[in-house]
Formats: C-alpha cells, sequence, structure tokens
C-alpha cells in the first residue's frame, strides 16, 4: 500500500503538480508586482511602522495585533523547509535552486500583500466575537462572476486546507523533529512522537490567542538563536562566499554538473525544486497565512496585507539563504548527504575550524525542533478555520486530537513518503487561491487606492 502511494505521489509531483506550480506562481506574482508597481518594496518602511505598532488603535475588532498576527504567520512558515528543504532543493537541483527560491520569495512578497488584504476584507465575525477568515471567504465571494463554481472551488481549497494542515503544518514537520532527536541523541523515534503529540495538544487546545502568546515569544528567539549560528560560519568561510553567489546564479539557468556526491540535475529540475521548496518554505500564494491575519486588529484590509509581506523576507530571503550559504561555501551540498545531514556538515565544517564542531549538531537539532514546532502548533490554527468553514465550530475540538494523532504519525512515518504527500496537497490549496486572486484584481486595485488615499488625507491634516 505504500509503495502505491508513494508511485501515486511522485507521478503527481512530476508530471503534474511540479509543471502547475513553476506555470502558475512566479507568474502571478510577476502580474501582481507589475500591476501595483512594487509595492512590496516600495512602501516597505510604512508597512515596518504598522508592524511596530505606530496605527494600533485600542477600539480595532480583531483577535490579536499586528505583530502577533505576524509572528503566528512566521512560526507556521518558518519551519523544516529552512534547514531541511533547502538542503533537499540543493540536493536535487543543485546551488541554482537557491536562486529560483529568491524569485519565488520576491515576487512571493506581492502574493502574501494580496492574498491577506482580500482575507481581511472578506473575514467573518463570529457570534463569540473571534475572527474566522481566509481564502475560502474571498474564493465564495466570486459566485457573481463564475456562479456556483466558486463555492467548488472554495470547498476545494478548504478540503485542501485541511490535508495542508496535517502533512505540511504537521507530518512533515514532526518527522523532521523526529529525526533530529535520533540522529542526535538516540532518542527512540516512538518516545520523540508522543512527547511531541501531548505537548501540541497542550498548547493548540487553548485556539489562536494561546498560540499567539506562544509564537510571540518563540520565533524572535528561534529566529535570532539560528541568525547568530549561520553567520559564524558565514565568517569562518567568507573567502567563499562570493564564488557561492556565482555558482548560485550560474547554476540557476545551466543547471548543475556532476560533482563528489551530487549527482548532477537539468534546468527544468533546478527550477522546480527551486520553487517547490520555496513554496514549501514561505507558503506564498498558498493561502495558509491568510487564515491568521484575518485575525489581526485593525479597520484597513491592506494595512495587513502590507504586514504579511514581510513573511517571504524574513523567512527565504534571510533565513533560507543563510542556510544555502552555509551548505554550499563549506562545500557539504557535493557531499551526497540528504536532508537535514547536508546542513549539520556545512555547520559542522565552519565550527571545526574555531574548535567547536561538536556543537553543530546540537545548534541544528535545537533549531529544527523550535521552528518546527511552532509550524505545527499554527498550522493547527489553519486546518480550524477550514474545518469551521465545511463542518462547523462543534467539530474543531475533534479536530485537534485528530491532528495530534497525526503529529504521531508523521513522526514514525518515511520521510520520502511524507514530502511527497506534502508537494503534492500544497498544489491544491495554491491552485484554486490563484486563480481567484486573479479574478479579484480589481477589488484589490481598489483596497489600494482607498488605502493610500487616507493615509494622504491624514498626513494633510496633521500638517
Amino acid at each position: 500500500m505504500l509503495d502505491f502511494l508513494d508511485s501515486v505521489f511522485s507521478w503527481y509531483n512530476n508530471y503534474i503538480g511540479g509543471y502547475l506550480i513553476v506555470a502558475i506562481l512566479v507568474q502571478t506574482g510577476i502580474f501582481f508586482t507589475l500591476r501595483f508597481k512594487f509595492l512590496q518594496v516600495t512602501k516597505l518602511g510604512h508597512t515596518i511602522n504598522v508592524i511596530r505598532g505606530k496605527y494600533d488603535k485600542k477600539g480595532d475588532k480583531g483577535d490579536v495585533n499586528h505583530f502577533k498576527a505576524l509572528t503566528t504567520a512566521l512560526s507556521a512558515t518558518v519551519g523544516t523547509g529552512n534547514i531541511v528543504g533547502v538542503s533537499l532543493a540543493i540536493y536535487y537541483g543543485g546551488p541554482g535552486a537557491l536562486f529560483w527560491m529568491w524569485v519565488t520569495a520576491f515576487f512571493g512578497m506581492m502574493l502574501k500583500l494580496v492574498e491577506n488584504t482580500l482575507a481581511f476584507k472578506y473575514r467573518v465575525i463570529n457570534s463569540d466575537g473571534s475572527v474566522s477568515g481566509g481564502p475560502m471567504y474571498y474564493i465564495e465571494s466570486l459566485k457573481s462572476k463564475i456562479g456556483p463554481f466558486a463555492k467548488i472551488m472554495a470547498v476545494i481549497f478548504a478540503f485542501a486546507a485541511i490535508l495542508c494542515s496535517l502533512g505540511t503544518g504537521n507530518m512533515a514537520q514532526s518527522n523532521s523533529m523526529a529525526d533530529a532527536l535520533l540522529t542526535t541523541y538516540d532518542i527512540p523515534t516512538m518516545w520523540s512522537a508522543i512527547l511531541f503529540a501531548l505537548l501540541v495538544l497542550l498548547i493548540v487546545v487553548g485556539g489562536l490567542k494561546r498560540i499567539a502568546d506562544v509564537t510571540s515569544r518563540l520565533v524572535p528567539i528561534m529566529a535570532i538563536f539560528y541568525f547568530v549560528s549561520a553567520v559564524i560560519v558565514l565568517v569562518v568561510f567568507r573567502e567563499n562566499i562570493i564564488p557561492s553567489f556565482k555558482l548560485i546564479v550560474t547554476d540557476a539557468f545551466t543547471g548543475t554538473a556532476a560533482k563528489g556526491g551530487f549527482l548532477g540535475s537539468v534546468f527544468i529540475i533546478t527550477l522546480m525544486k527551486g520553487v517547490q521548496r520555496g513554496l514549501f518554505s514561505n507558503e506564498a500564494g498558498q493561502g495558509s497565512s491568510p487564515m491568521a491575519h484575518a485575525a489581526a486588529k485593525t479597520e484597513f484590509p491592506l494595512r495587513e496585507g502590507l504586514v504579511a509581506s514581510i513573511e517571504p523576507l524574513v523567512d527565504t530571503l534571510i533565513i533560507c539563504t543563510l542556510t544555502g550559504l552555509v551548505i554550499i561555501s563549506s562545500g557539504a551540498w557535493s557531499s551526497g548527504i540528504e536532508g537535514v545531514g547536508m546542513t549539520i556538515k556545512g555547520f559542522t565544517a565552519g565550527f571545526s575550524v574555531i574548535g567547536i564542531g561538536n556543537w553543530a549538531q546540537h545548534i541544528i537539532t535545537v533549531g529544527l525542533l523550535l521552528f518546527a514546532f511552532s509550524t505545527i502548533i499554527s498550522w493547527s490554527y489553519y486546518g480550524t478555520r477550514a474545518v469551521q468553514y465545511l463542518f462547523g465550530e462543534k467539530y474543531i475540538k475533534p479536530y485537534y486530537y485528530f491532528y495530534g494523532a497525526f503529529v504521531l504519525l508523521g513522526a514514525i512515518g518515511s520521510i520520502d513518503l511524507v514530502w511527497k504527500f506534502v508537494d503534492m496537497v500544497i498544489t491544491f490549496m495554491t491552485i484554486p487561491n490563484l486563480i481567484a486572486l486573479l479574478l479579484l484584481t480589481p477589488v484589490m486595485k481598489k483596497e489600494i487606492d482607498k488605502y493610500f488615499d487616507y493615509m494622504k488625507t491624514q498626513s494633510r491634516v496633521k500638517k
């Protein structure tokens, strides 16, 4: 049975899903970037002011402030993709795959801006005052354009979101966590699986506010911890940084010849792996983070969209780049090691030069545990939004326990099968979401004009 599933997942990813994502995702990001005049870059300063609370108002409706909405979404995106995903992209696609991760992230900033603005605009305030939002609500708003297909697309997206919560946000994370503990500390997988499942249940049953409280503390700590560790390695290999950038750019368009333990790749594989792993890492266009950002406290949809645009910048353009440069500049990319072992080898090589080589495996393991665990608890919230949309509030509690069971299953499962499942179900969310975003372009344009007209008016009043 497992062999059959493996062959089905592989066939879909290799011949359908991978090409669909490459054909639609980046092009949609380019379209919005040009249509809205590089808004993700030109308004970066304003975005930072929003995040730090300059425009917060006490009476705004919502569950969490801008910063907590951002850290909740970031905790879902900053996960195994930043450590394991980057190494897998390089393993299969060569150093050039990192370039396509950058491309996906840059245009992904605009996709995040659009999808989160629309999610906030079409969010629903529940009877208890809490908020529900996400692409299923703005997809359903398209019934005036595409009739009953709008509801069908929304239902497909919501079902896919549940599958992704169990795959992307759950099994892929717990699998990597258990593998890291087994490799580094020889802790039996079953023990890890049970512990992870119990810890997750303790947190997620408390809902978004408890999740946001945990992630708002955990995300900054884990990001700084990993950033400093990677910078130390890059200082050691500083003479290899510029050659590494040249290799990344060159191989992005030529593929990579076989070297050491690396089997080599052609251009299309490099492109596909870069885009797939970029999407897995920052989730731009997938429609996941809108479920967190829709709950933010603000009166302006675009304001929360701007906050969300920061995610690919932090997740991929900074953290994934650090991981990739460590792997490439240290020479670990040609070692033939698959998965987290490649990243550990890169860090070990750097730390060995300064006499602390044994620390590398502990740093990667701790970083991976923090990244992956925060992703698991945040994705549980995404799953509840889809469950509520499809089945109603009363099914959220049963879903939590179901989710906990999948934490355990993911930890003890095959890593190859888990990642193939993840790549497949991501496309089931992304494609309906991107179609909806394109159809709602006029709505997005009105939101942009309305917000910046308001900000100009406020500026004049203050003067």
